[in-house]
């Protein structure tokens, strides 16, 4: 096995728990971000303070500025450390529905074209290295939409007698609905993820996360869920509710259960893998749901107020089944939920965020 763990996104979410997760396995990690989420979401998205964090904590950790959409770029980054690259976790990416609308090319040039210049350089330079790709349950579109949901006081609820009951397997199909732009540029990615595993043998898996979160998150109105709505409720800040009365439910998972998920696939990897993987039936809620366990937690009631139009491409109703991932590493389980989860936003954010 290699010393060197490849992480893009390393200062965003997953790729910091990434990081930190793989240096403690004692491998050489190397960080490829250039905080291009600051120029997506503004000051209250950037990774730089995550990044200083890094280079300041993980005594393993190398930094590069590398663009994922420079090809050339990339492929000398990973030839440089060729057969000693033990596990690729790919996190870059433009990651938000709404921004993508505004300008399309560049997330798909980062969301797709910048995955295939990272799994050809894979392929070229150190082809038996574990790939992990961070895709979403947005590859699946607005068909969860279609799913018969029962309206409650709080939230949206499946039937329960419906085979989706204990959450959102991968066969649901992903044609014929609308995804989105970001949606369908991670469509591209995932697809090209699993052919590299299938054509070419690498040993490649999606991870299609639902909300992903923990206290590592840049939390901007864009992107950013369960922090953006702790981080208003602790600032004082309003927040708005897109559609669907605020019913709308998600399975939310924290990253570093997530992360554990991928040294699993590490330890025994498999070629062209998909996986839905989430908080499932352990860890989900509604947006109200959310605002009260926030305004509880901090203290102090959150002011929002409510737009009747939905995002586009946005669920209804998300929770995602584990079971495919599990029946193949057994040992797996979410270990938060959503309350734990804001907890500890709020533990490690409630200095930062009072201003």
């Amino acid at each position: 096995m290699g010393s060197v763990a490849v992480i893009t996104g390393s200062a965003g979410l997953v790729g910091s728990e990434a990081a930190s997760w793989f240096a403690g396995r004692g491998l050489d990690v190397v960080g490829i971000d250039n905080d291009l989420r600051a120029t997506f979401f503004g000051a209250d998205g950037s990774t730089r303070p995550v990044r200083e964090r890094l280079e300041r904590d993980l005594a393993s950790y190398t930094h590069a500025e590398t663009d994922i959409r420079d090809r050339d770029g990339l492929a000398r980054l990973v030839e440089r450390y060729g057969a000693d690259v033990a596990v690729v976790v790919h996190c870059a990416a433009q990651p938000s529905h709404d921004w993508a609308a505004s300008d399309p090319l560049t997330d798909f040039d980062v969301n797709a074209v910048g995955t295939i210049n990272l799994l050809e350089a894979v392929r070229r330079h150190c082809p038996a290295a574990p790939f992990i790709f961070c895709s979403t349950n947005k590859v699946y579109g607005d068909r969860p939409n279609d799913l018969p949901l029962v309206e409650l006081d709080r939230r949206f609820e499946i039937a329960p007698d419906h085979p989706y009951a204990d959450g959102i397997a991968e066969d649901m199909p992903i044609d014929a609905c609308l995804h989105s732009v970001f949606g369908a540029s991670k469509v591209a990615a995932d697809v090209m993820v699993q052919e590299y595993g299938r054509y070419f043998g690498l040993r490649t898996a999606c991870f299609r996360g639902g909300t992903l979160t923990g206290p590592n998150h840049a939390a901007a109105e864009l992107h950013g869920f369960l922090a953006y709505v702790m981080r208003c409720a602790i600032a004082g800040r309003p927040y708005t509710v897109y559609g669907y009365k605020g019913k709308q439910v998600r399975d939310a998972i924290h990253a570093r259960d997530l992360v554990q998920a991928f040294d699993r696939f590490v330890a025994e990897p498999r070629s062209g893998e998909v996986y839905n993987i989430g908080g499932g039936r352990t860890s989900n809620c509604s947006v109200l749901e959310a605002i009260d366990l926030a305004s509880e937690i901090a203290g102090r009631e959150l002011e929002w107020s409510y737009e009747d139009a939905s995002r586009v491409g946005d669920h209804v109703w998300w929770i995602g089944s584990n079971a495919r991932f599990i029946s193949h590493y057994p040992g797996w389980r979410p270990t938060y939920d959503v309350r734990g989860i804001l907890e500890e936003l709020h533990e490690a954010n409630r200095e930062r965020w009072r201003t």
